[in-house]
């Protein structure tokens, strides 16, 4: 087989289930489609283009329209870079714009804006604009990262509702903190809060990310905010949750804890055998002979490494699939490789593919070993890995 460098195979088809099963979680709400961060490494303009696509070859029901209805990004220069693709659809910028200087930007590409702070607001109400911009408010309820205090919400909206700058359909907004345990009393809390702070307002409102998706419906209000679910990833700790392989989708099991999600991993991340060699007894790999093996094997070493984005941390026994069998990491992770152990009885050759996570191999999984969040190793995918498109 011939050698292939680090890559990362996405899966569109499999982005397109996703949404079509989040819409069946949430079927009467609009999807802001979170794709900061180039799209959780996935590749801003590739993903963007795939969900608004009028081609949805695995919607659900023989509905071929299964789109999302806005994206989300987190700074100006991400919308722009949607915009100059040719991306037309709405495009919200979670962290709102930075500097006054901004909103004859937003309002020329049509870029719609959070306010979550005083400095926003007072530039919004100053400017001089050709055409008033869409704003999501952001209320603080709990998480105490972005957003107004709950005591300067009539304030804040009363401002806006005046403001001849500012479109009327004014979207509220909050963000959960703590929607992946369903046991903690704090999203209820949040929930609350929100409804008392927002109760008279006719406007939309939104505060679910994909973990409030799966597990507090009352929180799906008119928009929710899928982000990692998806790319494929369950947004709850790998004790409470699994992929399952079937095509319903979410349910609770009734016998224990665990929600079942028919999400499809959207990016599988693999590399090559590059070296195949046998290890005696007592010898030991990589730097500092961090392993030593108990006895004569076949070690392989794979082409990739922390130099790609594969974690310097995952430690000893972090799965590697090859050849459909699970081997375990051994050795420290190097720039550029990583080695396996094969066991005696290998029958592997070079050039045979390695998964380093994605299909039949969580991320979730690989996070764990390395004491990280899948988020993490998603964004952290290098330059130098290439890119290629699912051929299923």
């Amino acid at each position: 087989m011939a050698l292939t460098t680090a890559t990362a195979v996405i899966n569109l088809s499999a982005l397109k289930h996703n949404l079509a099963q989040i819409k069946l979680l949430a079927p009467t709400t609009k999807v802001l489609a979170v794709l900061k961060a180039n799209g959780y490494g996935h590749g801003l303009e590739r993903i963007a283009q795939a969900l608004f696509s009028e081609q949805n070859e695995d919607s659900i029901n023989g509905d071929s329209s299964v789109k999302a209805d806005a994206i989300a990004v987190a700074r100006i220069d991400e919308a722009l870079a949607l915009r100059a693709s040719g991306i037309t659809q709405a495009i919200v910028l979670l962290e709102g714009f930075f500097d006054s200087k901004d909103l004859s930007i937003l309002s020329a590409h049509n870029l719609q804006t959070v306010v979550h702070n005083q400095q926003q607001l007072d530039a919004i109400l100053a400017a001089k604009l050709s055409s008033p911009l869409k704003v999501w408010l952001k209320i603080d309820t709990g998480m105490h990262r972005l957003g107004i205090n709950p005591d300067q919400f009539k304030h804040f909206y009363q401002q806006l509702t005046d403001s001849d700058n500012v479109q009327q359909d004014i979207v509220l907004m909050s963000h959960l903190g703590c929607a992946d345990d369903k046991d903690s009393n704090v999203t209820q809390q949040q929930i609350s809060l929100f409804e008392e702070v927002t109760q008279g307002c006719d406007e939309e409102r939104s505060i679910a990310n994909s973990a409030g998706v799966c597990l507090w419906p009352i929180s799906h209000y008119q928009w929710i905010r899928p982000g990692l679910l998806l790319y494929g990833v369950s947004p709850l700790p790998l004790e409470a949750s699994s992929i399952s392989p079937s095509e319903q989708p979410l349910e609770n099991d009734s016998t224990s804890d665990i929600v079942r999600l028919d999400v499809k991993p959207v990016m599988t991340l693999k590399s090559s055998l590059i070296a195949i060699r046998e290890l005696d007894a007592g010898e030991s790999i990589g730097y500092g002979g961090a392993w030593q093996s108990d006895e004569k094997t076949i070690i392989g070493v794979v082409a990739i490494g922390y130099g790609d984005g594969y974690p310097r941390h995952a430690r000893n026994g972090t799965p590697v699939l090859i050849n459909g069998r699970r081997v375990p990491l051994i050795g420290k992770v190097s720039m550029d490789m990583i080695t396996v152990d094969l066991s005696i009885n290998s029958l592997d050759k070079i050039g045979d593919l390695a998964t380093l996570w994605g299909d039949y191999l969580p991320v979730a999984e690989i996070a764990a070993c390395a004491t990280t969040i899948p988020y993490e190793l998603l964004c952290n995918i290098t330059r130098r890995v290439q890119m290629t498109l699912s051929v299923e």
